[in-house]
């Protein structure tokens, strides 16, 4: 099969697409026809391996798995021993953190791990880039304990996580205050922002104490900038470390602060599939491109300017 693979850690053109051998199928695994997959910051984070000590989990000096991918959207083209809940032909899509393997064109995926069908009148590319914004963001949820009617900030609403947070937030009754640039304020209303302000020409930390909790979906705010909009009780969380590792230590040290690990396994995987089939999530889409082009892709989002998800098609 035809994988992208990189041997050494660095820039986008560290990878290529090479011939490489089939995944053998194991005990609990499908295997899956990738028809489409996402570049995310996940992706580029383990491939430059930064920060640094990501290689503790990805391989000192050099990467110990070739193939990269979390998301993927295809089909079942075989089963091992002991599958039930998946049958050969079935449309399925989900989240392969780890193991990765999804920017190949087939990836094998443990039944009870992150995988589900499709719900029924969606494609391939509109579940691709269903699963790693959205389980970041129901992480936040849970560690906010966000409930019906209460205020919730999301910074950086226009990324796979903060596009996914905005909705998410709306589902689950929060009226939502919406955080991005100018030229995407009408993309975040139309997701359903209750109020949204242009960091560009306003000052989003000028509220006041109105908020039940804040979420840095970009990493690009601090808990010091931010506490003067939360009311008593209320939460900052952030989707990265920090400088210094901040996040991490503030959250050790202060019920103001939460920096949530995300739940991934089988539930996790139901409510995501329950969130699209409903409507109340879809994933935004920003750009298109074929497998040949997956290192265009890279390049484009590390740029730092895409908004929601970048999709892979591979068939």
């Amino acid at each position: 099969m035809r994988a992208a693979v990189y041997a050494r850690y660095g820039a986008p053109d560290v990878v290529r697409i090479v011939e490489v051998d089939e995944p053998v199928v194991g005990d609990g695994e499908v295997l899956v026809g990738v028809h489409a997959t996402t570049v995310n910051r996940t992706d580029c984070a383990y491939r430059a391996a930064r920060p640094f000590f990501m290689r503790a989990l990805t391989g000192l000096r050099r990467p110990r798995r070739a193939v990269l991918g979390t998301e993927f959207a295809g089909v079942v083209e075989a089963v091992g021993e002991g599958v039930e809940r998946f049958g050969v032909g079935d449309r399925v899509f989900g989240y392969n953190e780890g193991p990765f393997g999804t920017h190949a064109e087939y990836v094998a995926v443990a039944q009870d791990g992150m995988i589900a069908k499709i719900p029924e009148g969606f494609s391939f590319e509109e579940v691709a880039a269903g699963t790693e914004g959205s389980h970041y963001a129901l992480a936040f949820l849970y560690a906010a304990k966000v409930a019906d009617g209460q205020q919730v900030l999301v910074y950086g609403a226009t990324g796979s996580i903060g596009s996914a947070a905005v909705q998410l937030l709306k589902a689950r009754g929060a009226r939502v205050t919406a955080v991005c640039g100018t030229e995407h304020v009408e993309l975040v209303r139309r997701l359903g922002a209750d109020r949204v302000v242009d960091h560009l020409t306003d000052d989003f930390t000028s509220e006041g104490p109105v908020h039940d909790a804040v979420f840095d979906a970009v990493g690009k705010s601090t808990f010091g900038r931010c506490k003067g909009l939360l009311k008593p009780g209320g939460v900052y969380l952030s989707s990265e470390l920090g400088r210094g590792g901040q996040n991490l230590l503030l959250a050790l040290l202060s019920r103001r602060v939460r920096f949530p690990f995300p739940r991934e396994g089988a539930e996790t995987m139901r409510e995501i599939q329950e969130l699209i089939a409903s409507g109340a999530f879809r994933p935004v889409i920003d750009r298109r491109y074929p497998f040949d082009e997956i290192v265009d892709a890279y390049r484009y989002v590390e740029t730092g300017r895409k908004v929601g998800n970048v999709i892979i098609g591979l068939r």
